[in-house]
């Protein structure tokens, strides 16, 4: 079987180099440019829902406009590319296969140019010209010839759980430095050809050196794979000079300071905020306590607690529209292996709930928990905690108790909370 497997493996590594198309080197690729594409496709929706799109179409026709056109000077001006502004505070830029770019409003508003805007899309753009994504996939596949890979949860239990999951591990493929370097020299081409001024790069560079404040392990997120931004930079600085392109190129600092006046700063509490275990949406107009000493997470499509051995989990999530949480619950328990206990049904203050005991089988093994269909407003919400059967009984209780609390926010300081704007 190994041996089988090994000469599997040479015999790809013959047949499977292409040429890339931003640097002109031969490399090793499994990946074709259609299934980058179905990849980034796919994956979209997922991104998409998880983050939020930043409710601001001048905003997102602005950076779209900006993206497409570099990516028209690239060497791949053939794919679908697609440039998004995510409501996102933390300051990121990430891009998926097949073109598909994302930047959230916390690096908008760190920029102090449209130039420096376009080094960061640059760089995007760039991870997808050169392929890395597909590159790193490519690596992944020739290991794990002969390996079988075993799944968690299965799918028909995880949909009911509100992760979005199909998509999202693209962007956990982390790049090399050598492809971050290569990316940044691919960004800096890029806004040349487009006559912006080569020292936004530097900017950039400057900008995520202070957003770390010089720490290393400080480091934004869209940093944390990469080289030191000190490092970038000095490196950069050889690029240009190496190159010769202009230093006194278009920067269009006040056009772009006027596209983002007024963006959120920072988390916005109107998506919901935690105070201590307690979470508060004022846009949504509820509240529902967490247990004492779970680690809390927000984001847009889930908010959860995760108990501090990490066997044990509550989430909340939006099921549908005006769905009725009677036959909401039923269709959870009547899921392929799920087998639920009886129905509970509650009504009081405008809150409908439904809720029940269960257990799910999985790939790996079973879950046991408690599931609730909770419709208030316009909207019916999923709550679902589960650990092992075996540690279910100990969590049950503060499961419970966080379904229960679920209530209606009146307190005016609370409802009338507002973000900070640039």
């Amino acid at each position: 079987m190994n041996t089988r497997a090994a000469a599997l493996g040479f015999l790809i590594l013959l047949t499977s180099c292409a040429v890339n198309p931003a640097t002109g080197e031969r490399e090793f690729m499994l990946v074709s440019e259609s299934q980058e594409i179905s990849m980034g496709r796919e994956a979209d929706p997922s991104v998409t829902q998880s983050y939020g799109l930043v409710d601001d179409p001048e905003l997102q026709a602005y950076v779209s406009d900006l993206g497409t056109r570099l990516a028209e000077a690239s060497e791949r001006p053939q794919l679908p590319w697609s440039f998004k502004v995510v409501d996102d505070p933390i300051v990121n830029a990430f891009a998926l296969p097949g073109g598909f770019i994302y930047v959230t409003r916390g690096i908008l508003a760190h920029f102090e140019s449209e130039a420096e805007l376009a080094g960061v899309l640059g760089h995007e753009i760039g991870h997808v010209t050169a392929r890395h994504s597909a590159s790193q996939m490519s690596r992944q596949q020739i290991q794990q010839i002969g390996v079988g890979v075993g799944m968690i949860v299965s799918e028909g239990f995880r949909q009911y759980g509100g992760v979005a999951v199909a998509g999202l591990q693209l962007l956990n493929l982390s790049y090399s430095r050598g492809d971050e370097s290569e990316a940044d020299r691919l960004g800096l081409r890029y806004i040349a050809r487009l006559g912006y001024d080569a020292d936004a790069m530097i900017g950039v560079f400057e900008m995520l050196g202070q957003a770390s404040g010089g720490r290393a392990g400080s480091l934004p997120e869209w940093q944390m794979t990469h080289p030191l931004p000190e490092n970038r930079e000095a490196a950069m600085r050889e690029e240009i000079a190496a190159t010769g392109v202009s230093r006194d190129g278009t920067v269009r600092r006040d056009e772009y300071l006027d596209m983002i006046d007024g963006i959120v700063f920072g988390d916005n509490p109107r998506a919901g905020y935690f105070e201590g275990p307690r979470f508060l949406h004022p846009e949504l107009a509820f509240e529902l306590t967490f247990p004492t000493g779970w680690q809390t997470v927000n984001q847009r499509a889930i908010v959860a607690a995760i108990a501090p051995a990490e066997d044990a989990v509550v989430m909340l999530s939006v099921s549908e529209e005006g769905e009725d949480p009677g036959t909401a619950i039923r269709t959870f328990l009547g899921g392929s292996g799920v087998q639920g206990g009886p129905v509970s049904e509650s009504a009081s203050d405008g809150i409908e709930v439904a809720r029940a005991d269960f257990e799910a089988t999985t790939e790996d093994g079973t879950l046991a928990g408690e599931v609730a269909f909770i419709r208030y407003g316009e909207l019916t919400y999923r709550m679902v905690g589960y650990s092992t059967p075996s540690r279910w009984p100990g969590y049950a209780p503060s499961v419970e108790a966080t379904i229960s609390s679920f209530a209606r926010v009146t307190d005016p300081d609370v409802l009338g909370v507002q973000p900070l704007r640039l």
